[in-house]
Formats: C-alpha cells, sequence, structure tokens
C-alpha cells in the first residue's frame, strides 16, 4: 500500500507551556505530518516535539499577524492541511485565518459559538437545551435591570473569559457596586450577566471525528472552581469516577452531544461545564473547544487507558479515532495551596499522606519552600491518585487535602 502524502500541519503556540507543548508533541509525532509552529515565544528544543520549522509573530492573538504567517508558510511549503491550537483565545482568530486562506476547519460561527458566552447561550437556548438566563451589559444599568428580573446571586465575566479569570458573583447591591466599579461596562467594552446556577457542578469532555462523538469522559468537582476562586484557602479535588453509563451522566451526554451538534464541530475535543441542580434537572454552564485544564486530561486518559493528546491530534488532524477506549478507572487529582500572601514557607503533613495513599498515587508535582504563591486556582502543586473503586479516590483525595497544609510568609 503506498504511503499517505506528506501532510503540513500549522500548530499555533504563543508561549511554550508545558500542556500546550504536549499536544504539539502529539501531532509532531504523526505519521507523514511536517509539524511548523507558530510562536511569540519558541519552546527551548523544537525539533524534539517534531517541528521542523519556527514561525516568529509579536502578537499569536492578532488575525493579521497569523495570517501573514500562515501565508509565508504556505509560500514556502505549499498547501496546508490542518491550522490548530489548544488555547481557547485562539480559536476564533483561526477560524478567521482558515476562512481567508482556504483552510479546513472550524470556521467563524462555530468557534464563535464555543467562545462567545453570550452567543453561545443564545445558540443553546435555540436548540432547545438548558443553560443560564443572560444579558449583555452595555451600561450601569443594564446590570441592574438584570438582576430586576433574575434576582441575586448572579455571576458578571467578560463575554469571551475562559475559566473563573475575572469572574464576580453578585449576591448583594454592595458586591454589584464593586462588581461594577471592575468590570465597567460600555457599549464599547460590554461584559456578561448570567444568573448564578446552582448544583453539583461536573465537566463532560467529547472526543468528535467527523461530526460524530467518538468518546465521552465525566468528571466532578469539589467543589466548583468559582467557589474556589472565591476562598483562595480551599485545596479543591477533581474526580473522574469509573461509573459512566449511569442514566445522570448519560443525560449529561446527550446535551453534550446536542450543543456539538448546534455549533457545528466536526473535528475536535470540547469540554462541557454542567450543573445538576437541586430540582433534579441539569443546565449547561458552558462549553469550550479546547481540552480542558484542572489535569482533567490527564485523569481521562488513566480513566480510559489512552493518551488524550494523541486522540486528540488523530481527530484534528487525521480526522480518525483509534478507539473503543472503555472506561477502566477511576481517577483524581488534589490541587495544594494554602492560607496568606508571599511565598510557601512550610510544607506540613506529606509524609503522613504518603503512608495513608502512597500506593494510590500516579503523577505528582508538590509545593516547594520558596515557590511564589501561585495566581491561580490550582495552587502550587497537585496529586494525582487512581483506583478501581470511585470512593477509594474520592476518600484519598479528602483525606490529602486534610492532611497537607501549606502556609505562606511575606508580602
Amino acid at each position: 500500500m503506498p504511503a499517505s502524502p506528506l501532510r503540513t500541519v500549522v500548530f499555533v503556540a504563543p508561549f511554550p507551556a508545558d500542556t500546550t507543548l504536549r499536544f504539539c508533541a502529539a501531532v509532531g509525532g504523526l505519521a507523514n505530518v511536517r509539524l511548523i509552529g507558530v510562536c511569540q515565544k519558541p519552546p527551548p528544543n523544537p525539533g524534539a516535539l517534531g517541528f521542523q520549522h519556527i514561525e516568529l509573530v509579536n502578537d499569536a492573538l492578532d488575525v493579521d499577524q497569523l495570517t501573514d504567517a500562515v501565508r509565508r508558510i504556505q509560500g514556502v511549503v505549499g498547501p496546508i492541511h490542518r491550522l490548530v491550537a489548544v488555547l481557547e483565545d485562539l480559536q476564533v482568530q483561526l477560524g478567521h485565518v482558515r476562512e481567508r486562506l482556504g483552510i479546513e476547519g472550524p470556521n467563524v460561527r462555530t468557534a464563535s459559538c464555543f467562545r462567545d458566552k453570550a452567543l453561545m447561550k443564545d445558540v443553546l437556548r435555540g436548540a432547545g437545551l438548558p443553560c443560564a438566563r443572560h444579558k449583555m451589559l452595555h451600561s450601569e444599568q443594564d446590570l441592574w435591570d438584570f438582576v430586576e428580573q433574575v434576582g441575586f446571586p448572579v455571576v458578571v465575566k467578560p463575554p469571551a473569559g475562559a475559566g473563573c479569570r475575572s469572574t464576580w458573583r453578585v449576591s448583594d447591591p454592595q458586591t454589584l457596586v464593586e462588581a461594577l466599579r471592575d468590570t465597567r461596562p460600555s457599549p464599547a467594552r460590554p461584559v456578561l450577566a448570567e444568573e448564578f446556577l446552582t448544583g453539583a457542578e461536573h465537566s463532560l469532555e467529547t472526543l468528535v471525528v467527523n461530526g460524530i462523538p467518538r468518546l465521552w469522559s465525566v468528571t466532578r468537582y469539589y467543589p466548583s472552581p468559582l467557589e474556589v476562586t472565591e476562598k483562595d484557602w480551599i485545596q479543591w479535588c477533581v474526580v473522574a469516577p469509573r461509573e459512566r453509563d449511569i442514566p445522570l451522566f448519560e443525560r449529561a451526554r446527550d446535551l453534550s452531544f446536542a450543543a456539538i451538534k448546534a455549533f457545528g464541530l466536526r473535528d475536535g475535543l470540547t469540554h462541557m461545564e454542567w450543573f445538576h441542580r437541586p430540582d433534579g434537572s441539569l443546565a449547561i454552564g458552558e462549553i469550550a473547544a479546547r481540552p480542558p485544564g484542572a489535569r482533567i486530561v490527564q485523569l481521562t486518559g488513566i480513566a480510559h487507558g489512552c493518551d488524550l493528546h494523541v486522540a486528540w491530534a488523530r481527530a484534528v488532524v487525521d480526522g480518525a479515532f483509534d478507539g473503543p477506549f472503555p472506561r477502566q478507572r477511576a481517577a483524581g487529582v488534589a490541587f495544594l495551596r494554602g492560607q496568606g500572601k508571599g511565598r510557601v514557607s512550610k510544607i506540613e503533613g506529606l509524609d503522613e499522606a504518603q503512608r495513608k495513599m502512597g500506593a494510590l498515587v500516579v503523577d505528582r508535582k508538590l509545593p516547594e519552600v520558596g515557590q511564589p504563591r501561585a495566581s491561580g486556582y490550582e495552587g502550587e502543586g497537585w496529586v494525582v491518585v487512581s483506583h478501581d473503586r470511585t470512593e477509594v479516590v474520592r476518600q484519598a483525595l479528602f483525606e490529602l487535602i486534610t492532611t497537607v497544609k501549606v502556609s505562606y510568609s511575606g508580602a
């Protein structure tokens, strides 16, 4: 059988973050792929990741600079097979470049449905899918009017935000005034307000190939990421239960599949955050067309016995799926952080935690004395555990976060 032709894949990776580079390496390891990067800061050893060339730009989020960079690459190597990235901030820009240069992949409309939270909610509601009520705020009065309509609490955030950054939970008039002072909504800089969803928060990841969902996985947050952001002392946990094919999770799966169809995604990995509300109903918080954070990629790979980096690369580059990958284990991660400001001054309880659950630990990155306090809710370190039984994983994580204590000192 003749070998398939060499295909040029352009991977936009503005900075050499470890998580991004894992996906770069997965693409670079595919058969008959010429991998070319577009970066602001190139990785230290691009050849080891499979890159054959790095094209530098000043701003990787600028559509015109990206277009010019990809056009230069086309001028040297010819047609581009795929243009990819894993950062959520890049997805709409890549849609514009694909449309301008005739490259296959998600177009602007599809990328915008996943990226623009207001448009996302409009499309979800138009498809009959449950999600929070929302309003784009163009003035301070718009927020007061929205609160009058839906009541407290509400969430205020940028319409294209990622995670819980720059997000406010507004529960009273005083916090509303503070949120307005911080976000300053205007016609030129609108802000999104949403009804605050309550209930148990989960995520659901779906790998889509040729428009068909081929792999799906569920995780549970303890507690919600927004609560972790608001209470910076919480050491939070994420659990990927072994039990997947149960009615609750299948209902969430159906929501994810319907959203993907409404948005028009053909190849990729989605990350949907959803709530199991106190009345038993489900609601979509939001859904993104990117790999998830919070080490969920690793947890999913452990639970299904696969490398999700490679599965993603096969989907977006080859339009192929190598599964099935049945659910085999439970896995979870605990994020380690403490109270205070400054730098890590002391980590207590590590030896005791090792004695209690050492056999369950499959990966870890422990805080180090002198390490600056992290700005994100994932803290200064993490521990990943796995076992055949979900309850063993959950108990191990909860014991870990009550055993390990991180302290800070200085300003």
